[in-house]
């Protein structure tokens, strides 16, 4: 039996919620206005496009009209002195047909590329401009997905349905053209089944725009469940998970064969209708030239009703294909409004209109009746008030939850205060650009990121600029060099994603290198040596003591003697800082610090 979606356990479905997006309407000209603005850098292959697509619409009607006069000029009449001429003729029609069809679609390929370029680059740049709290609500595998699926969505919109539903346009318009010139009785007979062929259209409009766009939030999800699945697993192994999180990806991909099925039942009706209404049509033709042939008192020439005949299937044939770039049309607006939506979406957190660039500091820091809270209404700090003097190491302690990791969210301007001031050398923190402030500080984190590359370049993160010496000379001063060398290629040693190939202890080493080389003026350690074991981490106290010298310090620790030479111990607890001061004045008091302190100590002695 299969799993239904809503039937996934809590902690395991992937929730609509995410996914509720603001809808747009179907084939909306300002979308597509919006995707063809990303054309600029094409604009000469646009216009050749349309000459082919001009082109093409011509070619079809010609090339009936062409054999309709051979049929009933040469063939009929018995001009054989001028007969190969004329197969000759439409022959080099042909070629010249299948000529302007190939550059027709390399210009395609071409300008769609170019689109696909040109919008993942705005969106990655639009990505990485976006606040913390941006990545907090969106999941990994949905943000992959706008960068896939709905791109390559947004290509196939481009450069099949817009100009081959052009072309067949254009086709149609000719042809119509052509039989009102030849006979515009039995043209206007034929408008007997437009009014059915709109019904239809307007009928198949919705239902294809709805499963198109369940389509495409369904693969969403799928991405999404696989990042993930593919992140935890080693969670999922240690806790024997397999069988619960293959129930979930199973009821997503029944979920997701159901929202395919959706689409192709309903093409697979329009389609036939189509084609039955095209069939109705041609027999309109017949019956209608039946009757002027035999009744009318002007009939038509017979040559007419055969041009007539040819033309007819020119205007009705483009319909079916038209159907069919309906569908992916509708597929294209719904990867179009996903990847315009992630583009209208505004950090939460930019630099306002009047701040300046952050000019070299001394590193003084200031909370000043600071409160904050990621939701405004429900405050994670309350009333925070310390100076960091320049060249002071500020430790901060307390359980978890007590607000240490947001204090150097705060000071990193990754989230702005709430209320109250943090000021940086004097400058309020909403008056300077966040970049200029990050290129003075350096961050390592308890769990940090390595890119894929070598050593080398992983520690150059800290200074892009800075030549292989000066990278040896960051590790060597740390205490670590001989780490590095003794791996399988020393520093040039490949490191997969996150860091693989290396252990937990070598790749914290390679953060400490990479903040000694950036030799910030402000540096936080956010639980910078809980992942190392007890014998490197007696390795790199006395680095740190280098790295931290003269700089203005924040170190998060759970580990309290990585804290005992700070010069201000902050002790928080909900919110407040409870307790302030040197780490033997805090013992003396026998207060929180003290009694952290000693459970610390229990829990080392166990």
């Amino acid at each position: 039996m299969n799993t239904k979606y809503e039937d996934i356990p809590t902690l395991t479905r992937v929730r609509r919620i995410s996914e509720d997006e603001v809808r747009q309407k179907p084939l909306e000209l300002r979308l597509y206005k919006r995707m063809f603005g990303y054309t600029g850098n094409n604009r000469q292959e646009v216009r050749w496009l349309v000459l082919c697509v001009l082109l093409r619409g011509v070619q079809g009607p010609a090339m009936a009209w062409c054999l309709s006069w051979i049929l009933n000029g040469p063939v009929a009449k018995g001009g054989h002195a001028w007969l190969w001429g004329a197969c000759g003729l439409y022959i080099l029609l042909a070629f010249f047909t299948d000529f302007v069809l190939y550059y027709r679609l390399w210009l395609a390929l071409l300008v769609g590329e170019g689109v696909v370029h040109d919008l993942r680059n705005d969106m990655f740049d639009h990505l990485q401009k976006m606040s913390m709290s941006f990545f907090g609500r969106n999941r990994l595998g949905r943000l992959i997905s706008r960068f896939t699926s709905d791109v390559e969505s947004v290509r196939a919109g481009v450069q099949d349905a817009v100009f081959m539903g052009l072309v067949n346009l254009a086709m149609m318009l000719f042809s119509a053209v052509l039989m009102l010139c030849f006979n515009w009785r039995l043209s206007l007979m034929m408008l007997v089944v437009a009014p059915i062929y709109y019904a239809v259209y307007h009928i198949f409009r919705r239902r294809l725009s709805e499963a198109t766009r369940a389509v495409q939030e369904s693969f969403s999800r799928l991405t999404a469940t696989l990042a993930e699945s593919v992140n935890g697993m080693r969670v999922t192994q240690g806790f024997a998970r397999q069988d619960v999180n293959a129930q979930a990806w199973n009821a997503l991909i029944v979920d997701h064969s159901h929202y395919n099925m959706a689409v192709a039942r309903a093409t697979g009706q329009f389609q036939p209708v189509v084609e039955l209404l095209n069939q109705l049509a041609i027999g309109v033709v017949f019956v209608a030239s039946a009757w002027l042939v035999l009744r009318s008192s002007h009939p038509s020439p017979v040559e007419d009703l055969v041009l007539f005949y040819f033309l007819a299937n020119n205007l009705l044939a483009p319909l079916a294909v038209l159907g069919n770039q309906y569908n992916t049309a509708m597929s294209s607006m719904a990867g179009a409004e996903r990847a315009f939506l992630l583009l209208d979406e505004k950090p939460e957190l930019v630099d306002e209109d009047d701040a300046a660039e952050l000019p070299p500091i001394q590193g003084r820091v200031e909370f000043k009746d600071l409160s904050f809270g990621y939701n405004p209404q429900k405050l994670v700090l309350r009333d925070v008030n310390f100076v960091a003097e320049p060249g002071q190491t500020i430790a901060l302690v307390g359980h978890t939850g007590s607000g240490k990791s947001t204090i150097i969210n705060l000071i990193s301007k990754f989230y702005l205060p709430t209320a109250g001031s943090l000021t940086i050398d004097g400058h309020e923190i909403r008056k300077i650009k966040a970049s200029s402030l990050h290129r003075q500080m350096g961050i390592v984190l308890q769990a940090n990121f390595l890119f894929t590359g070598t050593v080398m370049d992983n520690i150059r993160v800290g200074r892009r600029s800075a030549a292989d010496a000066e990278v040896q000379k960051a590790a060597d001063a740390l205490g670590c060099l001989d780490i590095f060398e003794a791996l399988p290629q020393g520093l040039m040693t490949r490191v997969g994603e996150r860091g693989a190939g290396l252990s937990l202890g070598q790749r914290q080493l390679v953060c400490f290198a990479r903040a000694m080389l950036a030799d910030p003026r402000i540096m936080i350690l956010d639980e910078a040596t809980s992942a190392v074991d007890t014998v490197t981490e007696a390795r790199i106290q006395q680095a740190l003591s280098v790295l931290l010298k003269g700089r203005t310090s924040f170190v998060v620790a759970h580990r309290l003697s990585t804290i005992r030479h700070a010069d201000v111990v902050l002790v928080l607890d909900r919110g407040r800082i409870v307790e302030r001061g040197t780490h033997n004045d805090l013992l003396a008091t026998g207060g929180v610090y003290a009694n952290l302190y000693q459970q610390f100590i229990q829990a080392s002695k166990s």
